[in-house]
């Protein structure tokens, strides 16, 4: 199981390297050459929500990003430290919740501002990553997201 982890200051100009960075190592781990577009965009998406949260909170500590590299999984993390002041349900690509892993607000719930950001981004890393995950509490979110690998081909 290899892992690489990534610490980069909550600046836009970073996510780019987060992206490329991300690129290469599922490239390495055998992941299908047609979906590394799509593992850019969700990385991408997942850093910059990570930055914005961590700019609009007054967060100077480093957005965290994790890739591991498992025998038949490439899977990221992208976590950030931002205090959310209630526990949020765990979104999956089923649906069982909405992208953002928070059941519907009722009508007239105050929202914080960002939010449908949060949930415009959130659903384009769903829709993008079959094996998504959303996880947020006081300490901190983490966006959890896997692709199948392929096994090295074998030189004959």
């Amino acid at each position: 199981m290899a892992t690489v982890e990534l610490l980069f200051s909550a600046l836009p100009e970073h996510v780019r390297t987060a992206r490329l960075v991300a690129a290469a190592v599922a490239r390495r781990a055998g992941v299908d050459e047609a979906v590394l577009d799509e593992v850019r965009l969700a990385v991408g998406e997942a850093c910059s929500r990570a930055v914005g949260l961590h700019v609009n909170h007054g967060i100077s500590s480093p957005v965290r990003v994790v890739l591991t590299e498992d025998e038949k999984k490439f899977s990221i993390e992208v976590g950030d430290e931002a205090p959310r002041p209630v526990p949020l349900a765990v979104a999956t690509a089923s649906g069982a919740a909405s992208p953002s892993g928070v059941p519907s607000a009722p009508a007239g719930a105050e929202d914080g501002g960002g939010e449908s950001e949060d949930d415009m981004g959130l659903a384009v890393i769903s829709g993008l990553v079959d094996d998504v995950e959303v996880t947020a509490d006081e300490a901190g979110g983490l966006i959890r997201m896997s692709w199948p690998t392929t096994p090295a081909s074998v030189a004959s």
